[in-house]
């Protein structure tokens, strides 16, 4: 069996992958890992559980809680949050540990859980491996008055929002912003945040049901946010996925403005305000070759890292650098968050949009994109990706064809059954006809 922990905690069909016992299993370990790591120590200790509205996640999040509770952790349940709300309670309000049921931007059957500690941060590798290793074990649970307590504050994550609302440079009076929440976390909160800031929203994909969450709307399917953006002739439109920790934009003409042209445009923010530490922007190795260049135009270093969040926050930890992300969405503005959060995100896009006076289509202009394609491909053996002798053989004349001009990435995803080819190229037709062939060999040789 391969890890259970994936790039973004444990994450699978709810109820067959992801069933209520593995949730109780994995609450009641996290509390045993960390009672041994000391993190406990001295005090009673107290978590914060939060999820997205997917149906799964309503007894998901009750084992969780039953959990925490039998292995003497008392809970706060604040129902139905973004991602960075968790994250943000857990570093600033007194709470040893937070969990997150959500499976963020994957279909609605699907559920996950994740872990943050007393700081905010997603668990170590190592103590997820800990967990995994603990899971199911007998040991010595407490009794009587020991045992935890569950309690209700949905209320919380209005904390949550002034404090990301409060960190906007420059206010949003005077914009109109279309917000598709994607029917999931942030469909109350994210078009309240941007008003609070100043914004006129008008809202999209904000009515979650249990079953609709990133069903046709939210940063995976943008393209409903930015048609609504034109024909409201708003200034610009913000998507966020399904837990919110990851923000896609629109411009005035409905063009999409991805996270690598979001990136870019709050990086030259904050070099502008001499806020960008040691003038450097972190990236994934995903990112647009059009975003490296239109960084060294603007005297801006990039520091590439594998794909994942949690791997460009290491990265942004260990250089402490203050802007960073990925190309999906996921922007890391570490001088406030310490997760990727899309609400924030946007908040800062559009205080940028505000201040500069431009339209959304000129500030995105400043990154260019090389024409790129990108498809999945399912079925397939994605652990044999980096080694088939014949993909790499493939690769590499992919390469030697595109030169300098573009490049090619073959990854296996880190949270679906699938290989990712990526290729970028001077034109448009040439990008689609080498993708195409490398897909052709990636099914060839490493379908199941």
């Amino acid at each position: 069996m391969g890890r259970l922990f994936g790039t973004d905690g444990v994450r699978g069909l709810a109820n067959r992958d992801v069933t209520a016992e593995l949730a109780l299993d994995l609450a009641v370990a996290a509390a045993h890992v960390l009672g041994q790591r000391g993190v406990f120590s001295g005090h009673r200790p107290k978590a914060v559980v939060g999820r997205d509205p997917r149906a799964s996640g309503e007894f998901l999040s009750a084992a969780v809680c039953a959990g925490l509770a039998s292995a003497g952790v008392d809970v706060v349940d604040v129902g139905v949050v973004p991602t960075p709300a968790v994250a943000y309670l857990a570093g600033n309000m007194d709470f040893d540990l937070g969990v997150m049921i959500s499976a963020s931007h994957n279909p609605m059957e699907d559920n996950g859980i994740k872990f943050f500690d007393r700081s905010g941060y997603k668990l170590a590798d190592e103590v997820e491996d800990q967990i995994e290793i603990l899971l199911g074990e007998d040991w010595e649970r407490p009794v009587g008055p020991a045992v935890g307590r569950m309690t209700q504050d949905f209320a919380a994550v209005w904390r949550y929002v002034d404090y990301i609302v409060g960190t906007v440079p420059y206010r949003l009076d005077g914009l109109k912003v279309v917000v598709d929440s994607a029917n999931g976390s942030a469909s109350e909160v994210g078009p309240e945040a941007l008003r609070r800031a100043g914004a006129e929203v008008v809202v999209i994909g904000s009515y979650p049901d249990g079953e609709n969450i990133n069903n046709g709307y939210g940063a995976t399917h943008p393209r409903r946010m930015a048609a609504a953006t034109v024909g409201h002739w708003a200034h610009a439109g913000v998507s966020f996925d399904g837990d919110a920790d990851r923000c896609i934009a629109s411009d005035e003409d409905g063009n999409i403005v991805d996270g690598d042209q979001i990136m870019g445009i709050l990086a030259q923010a904050h070099a502008e305000r001499g806020t960008l530490t040691n003038g450097t922007l972190v990236t994934t190795v995903m990112s647009n070759l059009g975003l490296k260049l239109a960084m060294e135009r603007a005297g801006i270093r990039t520091v590439e890292t594998a794909v994942g969040d949690r791997y460009v926050l290491e990265e942004m930890r260990r250089g402490g650098y203050s802007v960073g992300g990925e190309q999906s969405g996921h922007v890391l503005l570490t001088d406030f968050a310490t997760t990727g959060d899309g609400t924030l995100t946007a908040l800062h896009l559009l205080s940028r949009l505000a201040e500069s006076k431009v339209t959304m289509s000129e500030l995105a202009s400043s990154i260019g994109k090389l024409p790129q394609t990108m498809i999945n491909v399912p079925g397939v053996d994605k652990a044999r990706a980096s080694t088939d002798v014949e993909v790499l053989a493939a690769v590499k004349a992919a390469e030697e064809v595109l030169g300098k001009s573009g490049r090619v990435l073959l990854r296996p995803s880190g949270t679906e059954a699938l290989v990712r080819v990526m290729v970028e190229a001077e034109n448009q037709a040439q990008a689609d006809e080498i993708a195409q062939s490398l897909v052709d060999v990636v099914r060839a040789r490493l379908t199941l």
